[in-house]
């Protein structure tokens, strides 16, 4: 009996470069299939930007045609204005993944490191190191950018969480489920 497949679509939100990463998985078996980021940094308009986030992010999706997608929550920080940004980031992402009926299962940023490294603070290298030896990467294939290694991180995560429903990720299947599951953020 042959097993099944699963493509599994990780993003780092960010408004200045945003890291994407794309896994296969058979069985239980994970290898990379593609990562990167998209640049966001020479386009000042930030309406521009999340236009292009959902650009982007669809082709993404069209490209590698994922069964879900796992995303990295933003973390809080003491900068309103910054969070405010990232939370657009991520909502885009996350629309164009709702526009493709593709599940979504967010991950807290200490959740994906505990998950790769054991070590809820352990830096964005030690991550990427992990990353590199558990999926069998060759130096030359790790990005410049560590926002690519974050997105690959959150589907890796996702990967090593699948069928333990008790991960403590939070998992929404349309707009209603997002609304339901997180009424202290949405206003009527």
């Amino acid at each position: 009996m042959e097993k099944a497949e699963k493509i599994i679509l990780g993003i780092d939100p960010g408004t200045n470069v945003m890291g994407y990463g794309v896994i296969k998985v058979i069985g239980n078996k994970a290898e990379m299939v593609s990562m990167g980021v998209i640049d966001l940094r020479k386009m000042h308009n930030p309406y521009l930007r999340l236009g292009h986030i959902f650009e982007r992010v669809t082709g993404i999706i069209d490209s590698y045609l994922p069964d879900e997608m796992a995303i990295e929550a933003p973390f809080f920080g003491k900068n309103v204005q910054s969070m405010l940004k990232l939370g657009r980031a991520q909502g885009v992402a996350i629309a164009a993944a709702i526009n493709h009926d593709i599940p979504i299962h967010e991950y807290a940023p200490l959740k994906i490191k505990m998950a790769i490294t054991g070590n809820g603070s352990a830096s964005k290298q030690q991550v990427a190191g992990m990353l590199q030896r558990m999926l069998n990467l060759d130096a030359e294939e790790m990005p410049k950018f560590m926002d690519a290694t974050d997105a690959l991180g959150a589907a890796y995560c996702h990967f090593l969480q699948m069928g333990k429903p008790e991960s403590g990720g939070t998992s929404y299947s349309s707009w209603k489920d997002f609304v339901n599951k997180n009424k202290g953020r949405v206003k009527n």
